[in-house]
Formats: structure tokens, C-alpha cells, sequence
């Protein structure tokens, strides 16, 4: 696997799911195979779970470890093409990239969208120059337009507290005070689409994400139809697509509460994390018994240990070879 974007990247779900599964039973089994080798985190954006996630990952791996923040640790990287360098950036990504490249086995990237042009953000210009610049491995912290780590997460833990063979999930809106990109919505919407389940969304009007995520999904306006006998409901704010990176309403009737939750199917709570409490959701719902944010985000690093496994398991072959 030379690069980790979408559900495609990761081949055969159940496959990913079995490898997952082992991975969380003996975490250091495969502590040889990144000896030797250097995973190299860029940040372009802050972090948490991501960051510490894919350390620890790595280090259940034997791998070192060199974290890049962009922003504050190396020159500011020009990554526009064509254009005179006569600004407060002196890198162009183009150089800078494959000299990462040199200094590691494996890079990971997390570079938000810019919400400056929805053209560029689909592009996905940062990540495809790191793909096609560094002569490694490239795995997305989150993208512009993709959380992919987050979403192969959210499967495990979907897959690990379901109570029947195709649960009900409903992706919901939720308000928040500033604008977010789709890159988490995007990317649960497209994984899920590859998992068994019965997945639903519902936002308010405006709030429609890219017609290449939305197409085949099923939609449902009403917050409270969406929810009934929903066995898993993950709360998530972002931007609007079409009115793109605008917010078109803070309407916190949206926001999940115990009483949208009652007419679930006793539905676990769900969301990637940092969550704006009694905006996103209520105190009472993401501290009760089913709420599963502190188990997602510890699926982190599974997921992220599994594609560094599938990568480093390349490099070996191609070593050997």
C-alpha cells in the first residue's frame, strides 16, 4: 500500500477489520518489522488524537518518530504553483517534499481545508504533491476532503458494540460556532458505504455534502424521523458544500439530547472528537453509559497501526525483492 486516502487504499474491508482485531489483541506483535524504520508526521494544522494516535501506533511497531509542525518548526512552505516567491515563504513544497522524503520511510500529512476555494480544497493539491513528490509511503491525518483514519476507527468501534448482524447508523448534523470542513462526514459516508449497515443522513437544508459522497445514501430531513430505531448515532458539524465553507445556521434544536436519543434503538452516541458540549451534544448524552467518543478515539490507534503495518510490510517485500 503506497498510499492510505479512502476505503479503496485499504483493500478488502472485512480483511482490514480481521487485521484490526488482531492488532488490538497483541498490539506488539510486529514490533521487528518497523525496526530500523522512520515515520515522519507534517502538520499543517493542530492535533491531538491524530498525533498522539499514530505515535503510539508507530511505536508499537518499533518505529522512530519525527514530528514536523509545519507552522511553527520549518520554513512556511509555498505550495502554489506558478507563482513568484516574493512573500514570507522561502520553501516550495515541490523541493521540500521529496527532501522529506529522504529522511524517512513513511509520511504522514494533515492539512485542512483552506475554505478559499472549494476547487483547490477538492483538489486535494497538498496531499497529491506529497503522493507524487516524496518517493514514500503517504498516509492522510486528515485531508482537505478525507479523514480516512478517523472513519476506518469508526468502523472498528461500530463493528465491536453492534447488537445486530446490519445496524441502523445516522450521520447527524450538529450546530457549532465556527465553519468545519466535510473531510470527517465525507469520509464516514464513504466507509460506511463499504460496511453492512443501514446508513442515514440528516442535516438541514443547504447542508448537503459533495454529490460524489451523498449519491446512493439515504437522506432524511427530519432530525427525529432519522433517529427512530437508530442503533448508532454519530453527531458531526461541517460547512456548507454548496454555499461552500459557509455556516447557514446555528439552530440548536439540532443539537443531540436525551430526548432525540429516547427515540432511538437505545443507539450508542458517537463523534470523532473535540466535541462543543450543548452545542453538538448534551452533558447528559456523552457522559451516559452509551456514549463510545473515549473507545472510538482509542481505535485510533488500531486503525493507524493497521496501515502502517500494510505499508511497512510492502517496504519489507520490496527490501527483500
Amino acid at each position: 500500500m503506497q498510499r492510505f486516502l479512502t476505503p479503496t487504499d485499504i483493500g478488502e474491508l472485512q480483511k482490514a477489520l480481521e487485521d484490526a482485531h488482531a492488532v488490538k489483541a497483541s498490539p506488539y506483535a510486529d514490533q521487528t518489522l518497523g525496526k530500523n524504520k522512520t515515520l515522519l508526521l507534517i502538520f499543517f494544522n493542530a492535533s491531538l488524537r491524530t498525533r498522539l494516535s499514530t505515535q503510539r501506533a508507530a511505536m508499537n511497531l518499533g518505529m522512530n518518530v519525527i514530528v514536523l509542525d509545519v507552522n511553527k518548526d520549518s520554513w512556511k512552505l509555498e505550495t502554489e504553483t506558478g507563482v513568484i516567491m516574493d512573500s514570507d515563504k522561502p520553501e516550495h513544497i515541490k523541493e521540500a517534499v521529496p527532501v522529506m522524503g529522504q529522511y524517512c520511510d513513511i509520511i504522514g500529512v494533515r492539512s485542512f481545508a483552506k475554505f478559499e476555494s472549494k476547487e483547490e480544497d477538492y483538489s486535494e493539491s497538498i496531499i497529491n504533491q506529497f503522493i507524487n513528490y516524496s518517493g514514500v509511503p503517504v498516509i492522510s491525518l486528515e485531508s482537505a476532503t478525507r479523514h480516512p483514519l478517523q472513519a476506518f476507527a469508526d468502523i472498528i468501534t461500530i463493528e465491536e458494540n453492534k447488537t445486530t448482524e446490519r445496524p441502523k447508523v445516522v450521520l447527524t448534523w450538529a450546530p457549532h460556532p465556527r465553519a468545519l470542513p466535510q473531510a470527517v462526514p465525507n469520509s464516514f459516508v464513504e466507509w460506511m458505504k463499504e460496511a453492512d449497515v443501514d446508513l442515514t443522513i440528516t442535516h438541514p437544508e443547504g447542508y448537503e455534502l459533495a454529490p460524489e459522497f451523498m449519491e446512493g445514501v439515504n437522506f432524511e430531513a427530519d432530525q427525529n424521523i432519522a433517529f427512530k430505531n437508530a442503533d448508532f448515532i454519530y453527531a458531526k458539524n461541517w460547512a456548507s458544500y454548496n454555499s461552500y465553507g459557509k455556516i447557514l445556521t446555528k439552530d440548536l434544536s439540532w443539537t443531540v439530547t436525551e430526548e432525540k436519543m429516547a427515540l432511538t434503538n437505545n443507539a450508542k452516541f458517537m463523534h470523532c472528537l473535540p466535541v462543543r458540549r450543548n452545542m453538538i451534544v448534551s452533558d447528559k448524552v456523552i457522559e451516559s453509559e452509551n456514549s463510545l467518543v473515549i473507545p472510538q478515539a482509542a481505535n485510533r490507534v488500531v486503525s493507524a497501526q493497521v496501515v502502517l503495518q500494510r505499508m511497512l510490510q510492502v517496504i519489507a517485500e520490496e527490501e527483500d525483492f
